[in-house]
């Protein structure tokens, strides 16, 4: 199997919806940068994944043609808030089978303010199964994510005898890191007492400090085979040794914590694990999709950096953070950044590729050399992605 290599990645820094700069812009300067990282000419890509939810059928060639228009195949790519990440998906999928030796992966996203919503309540929704399992157990009303993990959280508290503080001392960990980020819109430390006394948004503990909030961006990464890295004298590459997306089974039924990706992220992660031959164990620094503190929580477990039920040990004994077994979400996470859907999973690549390189500066974790990265999205689908430096 061809060896793929992340050859050159970019982000821009994450914005408040209403103060962003155009798609087309924010994502042309990404692309622009990452092929430049990467020290090609813009005629050697051959393929092109641009990922986004919200816009019309060919955002994805409007935003690229601003860096380059070559006429090669352009993929839109639509996969909830795991796009990003599918798009590397597809980039290394295309790569790994010799269909082409270099591709773009590459999202953006220009958000509304408040609650994600639908734009088509004239047809019937992809979430009618989720909403039935909520209404089923008597959850409160809420805008879907909200409603979705606001349930995930109450079930794990009450299956494993957790405290909501559980929660605001990942959101506390989370903003930590993201001080020394210089792409976290939100940078200001906090305290498990701020986190819990900030506004409650879904039933008696989920409060704002819980939740990420939208924001506009873009990112990209240049992917390829390693011959053509060597051919082109491409330094600072970092090798994909592992990659898997899952979709939902029956299983997401069962429970909330089902319902909000545990089990196809467990599916995903052991795929990844036994492709790589490396377990969680070996593994020194994490991204993962915090779009709430609690599926942070449900991924620690989901990805095997604990055992099921032991977050809240594992959160007190230090272990999500510099000094402990991982270091997750050292950018910050979607916490910190925001979460412009599109562009999500690129910024992960981003923080992870700069992190095997060692030059994410203040934020470094020291001796990283295998990285995991987790990117989720209801509806379902998620995929892991294991980069290891070279």
């Amino acid at each position: 199997m061809t060896k793929v290599m992340v050859a050159g990645v970019d982000m821009v820094k994450f914005a408040k919806p209403g103060q962003q700069r155009p798609y087309r812009e924010m994502a042309s300067t990404a692309i622009k940068a990452a092929v430049a990282e990467a020290g090609i000419g813009p005629q050697l890509i051959e393929q092109a994944y641009g990922s986004y939810i919200y816009g019309d059928s060919t955002c994805a060639q409007h935003a690229l043609y601003d860096a380059f228009m070559t006429g090669i195949p352009v993929v839109n790519v639509n996969n909830n808030c795991s796009s990003g990440s599918t798009a590397i998906f597809l980039a290394r999928q295309a790569v790994a089978s010799g269909a082409v030796e270099c591709a773009l992966a590459f999202g953006f996203e220009e958000m509304q303010p408040g609650a994600l919503g639908s734009a088509w309540e004239d047809r019937e929704s992809p979430f009618e199964n989720f909403l039935k399992v909520l209404d089923d157990k008597e959850y409160p009303e809420a805008p879907l994510a909200l409603r979705c993990f606001g349930a995930a959280g109450h079930d794990y508290m009450q299956k494993y005898d957790a405290s909501a503080d559980l929660f605001a001392k990942v959101a506390v960990k989370t903003r930590n890191h993201a001080a020394a980020n210089p792409f976290a819109l939100f940078t200001s430390e906090l305290t498990v007492e701020e986190v819990m006394a900030a506004p409650v948004m879904y039933m008696d503990y989920l409060t704002r400090l819980m939740c990420c909030p939208p924001t506009c961006g873009a990112g990209a990464a240049v992917i390829c085979s390693e011959d053509f890295a060597r051919r082109h004298g491409i330094d600072g590459t970092v090798e994909i040794i592992g990659q898997a997306m899952a979709t939902d089974t029956p299983a997401t039924w069962d429970n909330p914590i089902n319902l909000v990706g545990a089990d196809m992220t467990a599916r995903a992660a052991q795929a990844v694990y036994e492709q790589s031959g490396i377990g969680p164990e070996g593994v020194d620094v994490v991204e993962l999709h915090d779009c709430f503190t609690v599926n942070e929580v449900i991924t620690y477990e989901g990805l095997g950096l604990c055992a099921e039920g032991g977050a809240s040990a594992f959160v007190d004994a230090g272990d999500n953070t510099h000094g402990g077994k991982f270091v997750v979400n050292p950018s910050g996470g979607l916490m910190s950044k925001g979460h412009p859907i599109g562009a999500t999973g690129l910024a992960q690549c981003y923080e992870l590729v700069n992190q095997l390189r060692g030059s994410a500066g203040q934020r470094q974790v020291a001796g990283a050399n295998v990285a995991l990265q987790h990117n989720l999205g209801l509806g379902g689908a998620v995929v892991v992605t294991m980069y290891r430096s070279l």
